[in-house]
C-alpha cells in the first residue's frame, strides 16, 4: 500500500478531499491531506504575514512530525507551488510527485505569474491599497454556477460544498516566487500530471511547442492521467480522482 499527501489549491483545505481520501483509505492506503495555514479549518491563523513559505513549510512538517517515506506527494492548482518547494527539502522521503492541474515552474515564478498582466496588476494594486488587499476571495455561488469550463463538473452538492467551506486565500502566498535551488535530485524523481481541463495529447504538444506555461515540464520523466471534468475534480470527479492516484500507488 501506498503513503499520499494530498495539497489543495487556493481556498480550499483537507475538507476538499474526503472522497478522495476515502476511497484511498479504503483501499488500504495511509492518506495525510494537508490544510495550509489560513485556510480549512486553520482559517484564524490566516494573516498579512502567511506567504509561500508558510505553505512549504506545512507540506514538510506534515511529512517530518508524521515521519512519512516513499510518500506521493500530490498538488493541485496551487498546491503545486508548495508541493515544488517541500520536495526541494524533503526529497528523500519522496517517491512521485503527482500535479493534478498544475505543474513543477521554475524557480523565481509566482502563481500571481500564471494570470493575464491585466488581472495581476489589478491584484497587485488591490493588495496595496485596500485594508483587506492581502486576502484574495474564492468565487461566488453565481461564479461556480456560471456554467464556465473552469466549474465543469461542480454538482449542486458540491457547490454548496464550495461556497460553504471556501475561505479567502492569503494573498503573499500566491504573490511569492518560488524559491528554488539547483533542483536536481527533485527533478530525477518520478512525476505524473493528472490533467483534467485539457486532453493529455493537447498538454503533450504545447510542452512540445515550448508553451511558458509547461516549462516546467522539460528535462523530467513525465506520466499522464486524464480526469476529464473541470479544475476541481476532488469535488467534481472524487472517485475517477482516487483511482488515477492509486494506479500510481
Amino acid at each position: 500500500m501506498a503513503t499520499y499527501v494530498l495539497v489543495a489549491g487556493n481556498w480550499l483545505g483537507a475538507w476538499a478531499w474526503s472522497g478522495v481520501t476515502a476511497r484511498l483509505r479504503a483501499d488500504g492506503h495511509d492518506v495525510h491531506p494537508v490544510t495550509l495555514t489560513g485556510l480549512g479549518d486553520r482559517e484564524h491563523l490566516a494573516s498579512p504575514e502567511v506567504d509561500l513559505d508558510t505553505h512549504v513549510a506545512d507540506v514538510v512538517h506534515t511529512i517530518e512530525y508524521a515521519d512519512l517515506h516513499e510518500v506521493i506527494l500530490v498538488g493541485h492548482s496551487y498546491g503545486g507551488f508548495p508541493v515544488t518547494g517541500a520536495a526541494e527539502r524533503v526529497t528523500d522521503r519522496i517517491a512521485r510527485l503527482v500535479y493534478v492541474e498544475s505543474g513543477p515552474l521554475p524557480s523565481g515564478t509566482s502563481q500571481l505569474d500564471m494570470i493575464e498582466p491585466e488581472e495581476r496588476e489589478a491584484t497587485l494594486r488591490r493588495m496595496k491599497e485596500r485594508e483587506d488587499g492581502w486576502l484574495l476571495p474564492p468565487p461566488s455561488a453565481a461564479e461556480l454556477a456560471s456554467g464556465a469550463p473552469v466549474y465543469a463538473g461542480l454538482d449542486e452538492a458540491a457547490r454548496a460544498l464550495f461556497t460553504a467551506l471556501a475561505v479567502p486565500q492569503p494573498l503573499n502566498a500566491t504573490a511569492q516566487p518560488l524559491d528554488l535551488a539547483d533542483g536536481g535530485r527533485r527533478d530525477a524523481l518520478p512525476h505524473t500530471l493528472v490533467t483534467c481541463m485539457f486532453p493529455v495529447e493537447q498538454v503533450r504538444a504545447m510542452v512540445a511547442e515550448g508553451h511558458p506555461y509547461f516549462a516546467g515540464f522539460a528535462g523530467k520523466e513525465w506520466t499522464f492521467a486524464e480526469v476529464r471534468t473541470g479544475h476541481w475534480p476532488m469535488l467534481s470527479e472524487p472517485e475517477r480522482l482516487a483511482r488515477a492516484l492509486a494506479e500510481l500507488g
